[in-house]
This record gives structure tokens, C-alpha cells and sequence, in this order.
């Protein structure tokens, strides 16, 4: 699978992905939609890719302008792919990689609010509960982007608000934002 990063300072770079078909990296087409439509806001930002598979879309902010990217990945192999990745780019520097489920993770974090979080749990298993605690993470003001299959219900949070919705084929990207507390 050629997975590479679209644009940026890493932009045309290739990233490696783990053998077979557990992770589904988002498609180039739609991560490209997806930083289209938030824009400057990735600049500076510190970012969350939470179900991080091959580091993509956390790796795509880096080379955007993010200041920081944390990526939580359960499996062993993409949790390499990820390694490998950030390696490779040598960004260890603004990278933080954490190997647990991102519900195990959630349970012991106590570190600070994310200005941007994506979610991109498989579509298998969207484990709605734990994509909204991942909402408690948000800075006021804060973004989240869950990549759901189409139709899928949407979790909710108190204080945090759908703002869009975007489909791209068999894939929705929902856009939340918590409101200024």
C-alpha cells in the first residue's frame, strides 16, 4: 500500500504501513479534503491522533505546521509503522508515541488538553465510548475529527458540538468543536 504525505514540509515523502488489511489508512483524497477544511488551524496546534494506524494524518499535521503530534496505536506492527515513519522524517523531536489501546490510554492520561484530535477507530469496531472521552481532551475552543462509515450514529458530549459533516464515499468525517467553557 503507497501511502505518502500530501503537502507540507514532508509533502511527496512515502510512509510505510504494516503488511495485510487490520489498519485502514485514510485515503489521500480525504486527508487532503480533511486539512483543506480546517486550514490554518493545524499551525502550532498540538495535535492527538488517536486509532493511529500508520501515523498519516498526525504525521500530515506535523508536516503542516503542528507543533506537536501525540499518536496512540494498540497493534504491534502499526505501532512500528509509525515508529518507522517519524524515524524516517526525523520529527521524533515533536512526536509522542504511546502503545496501548486508546481506551487503556485514556484511563491513566493526565497530561494536557489537545488542540486538535483525530479519531479514526476502525470501522469494525468505532468504540463510541471511548471516542467520546477522547472529547474530554479538547481545549476550549478545540477541534475533533472522527472518521466514521457513512450513516453511523455520532457520539455526543455535553459542551461539544457537531459543527459539519463531510462524506466521502463509504467514509463521513464529523467535525466537532467544544464550546468555550
Amino acid at each position: 500500500m503507497n501511502i505518502r504525505v500530501i503537502a507540507g514540509e514532508y509533502g511527496g515523502r512515502k510512509l510505510v504501513a504494516p503488511p495485510g488489511h487490520k489498519t485502514h489508512p485514510m485515503g489521500e483524497r480525504i486527508r487532503n479534503a480533511l486539512f483543506n477544511s480546517i486550514g490554518d488551524e493545524v499551525k502550532g496546534a498540538r495535535v492527538l491522533d488517536a486509532f493511529a494506524g500508520t501515523g498519516a494524518i498526525g504525521i500530515e499535521a506535523l508536516s503542516r505546521g503542528s507543533s506537536h503530534a501525540t499518536f496512540v496505536e494498540k497493534d504491534g506492527k502499526a505501532y512500528r509503522s509509525v515508529v518507522d515513519n517519524i524515524t524516517t522524517l526525523d520529527i521524533v523531536d515533536h512526536a509522542k508515541m504511546i502503545r496501548a489501546s486508546v481506551s487503556q490510554w485514556l484511563s491513566t492520561y493526565e497530561g494536557e488538553q489537545f488542540d486538535i484530535i483525530f479519531a479514526d477507530p476502525p470501522y469494525h469496531d468505532m468504540q463510541l465510548s471511548t471516542v467520546t472521552r477522547l472529547m474530554g481532551l479538547l481545549k476550549p475552543g478545540a477541534l475533533m475529527v472522527l472518521s466514521h462509515p457513512g450513516r453511523d450514529e455520532c457520539p455526543t458530549r455535553p459542551g461539544v458540538v457537531v459543527v459539519d459533516n463531510r462524506s466521502y464515499g463509504d467514509a463521513t468525517l464529523a467535525f466537532f468543536r467544544r464550546e468555550d467553557a
